[in-house]
């Protein structure tokens, strides 16, 4: 048993009959115990690759390894997985307590109902939903129908919880409460979780790590705040963060970064932060609004558009190079639309990216 690599996927491709290729050459692994996002936007291949380790879809090559051993010709209901799906698919005509005792009531795991229902009740008070067991679907919330399709799926005692944008159907205040939830319990189930989402705050919240994938190809695999703090390339850096991190085109000529009307010496940038030399030509430099700060003298000087207040923050807009961008400052700033500013970044905290959004520094 390797606990570490409980969870293997090895150079897996995905190709349809069409010719689209929506998975391509991806390799990644999980922890024993870990919940690992798998995030992107839509059509990036993550719900692809959840249905392949599900066995809901075949692979055009590669290799899926549950525990050391490879699932690819295994029947999706051999596989030892639950599945919570987007939409939750729970029988209308049956009660709570019917839906989650109904796997344990078919096919080969099929068990006397008295030890079904032990087993039920065990899961519907782990997932507190036990004064709901004679109501039927209809009759429950969307976050009381979500408890249920998690103990449904729990009661197989699955080695591997796999689960489809499970919260995409909830009001925002309740996916807070909700991914809360989910969290503390599949920690204190022990089980090892692979959870789809397209919302990088609802992953950061809850992943032990995540896997950010674009156009089925994974962009990175890493802790959470290394996508905020580290991204790997332009992609990773505009997908994640809010507000949206902001992007100068500047030239590198001669020492020097240049942008429209600023200009940075490239030996005062931070030399352990290079990824690779900078040769002269185009780049973006991308900066996230924190790290554009209010000063008596600064890089650029700018009007600010409008303001806008997000908790306990102000967003600064201004326009630079023809191109919107944004300042994050704190509530008492006394600065409204129309007032000019001068603004300089942290240079330890810009990003400087090619054309083809390839990090540099």
């Amino acid at each position: 048993m390797n606990d570490e690599r409980f969870v293997e996927v090895k150079n897996l491709k995905k190709v349809y009959d069409n010719g689209h290729e929506a998975i391509k050459d991806v390799s990644f692994s999980v922890k024993k115990g870990d919940l690992v996002c798998l995030l992107g936007p839509s059509g990036c291949g993550k719900t692809t690759i959840l249905n392949m380790l599900a066995g809901l879809l075949n692979p055009t090559s590669g290799d899926i390894l549950f525990d050391g051993k490879s699932v690819v010709n295994v029947a999706p209901k051999d596989r030892q997985i639950g599945y919570v799906f987007q939409n939750y698919a729970l029988y209308p005509h049956m009660t709570v307590l019917q839906n989650v005792m109904f796997p344990l009531t078919v096919g080969k795991q099929k068990m006397p109902k008295d030890k079904a229902k032990e087993i039920a009740e065990k899961y519907m008070k782990t997932t507190q939903i036990m004064e709901l067991a004679d109501q039927k679907p209809g009759d429950l919330s969307g976050g009381q129908q979500q408890r249920v399709a998690i103990a449904r799926a729990l009661v197989q005692q699955p080695k591997i919880l796999l689960m489809d944008e499970p919260l995409s159907n909830l009001d925002a205040r309740l996916r807070l409460k909700i991914r809360e939830e989910i969290r503390a319990l599949v920690k204190k189930v022990g089980i090892t979780t692979l959870f789809v989402t397209h919302d990088q705050e609802e992953a950061s919240s809850i992943g032990d790590k995540i896997i950010l994938f674009n156009n089925g190809v994974i962009q990175q695999d890493d802790l959470g705040q290394n996508f905020y703090l580290e991204p790997n390339n332009y992609f990773v850096a505009n997908f994640v963060g809010n507000p949206v991190i902001d992007n100068f085109k500047v030239q590198v000529n001669n020492g020097k970064i240049v942008g429209s009307d600023f200009e940075i010496n490239v030996d005062d940038l931070d030399k352990s932060r290079f990824k690779r030399d900078l040769t002269d030509g185009e780049y973006i430099l991308s900066v996230r609004p924190e790290n554009i700060l209010l000063g008596d003298h600064g890089e650029v000087s700018a009007k600010v558009d409008d303001v806008e207040l997000i908790g306990r923050e102000r967003i600064l807009k201004f326009t630079h190079d023809g191109v919107q961008a944004r300042s994050l400052v704190d509530l008492e700033t006394p600065i409204k639309p129309g007032d000019n500013i001068n603004l300089k970044m942290r240079l330890n905290r810009i990003f400087l990216f090619t054309k083809e959004g390839e990090r540099i520094y």
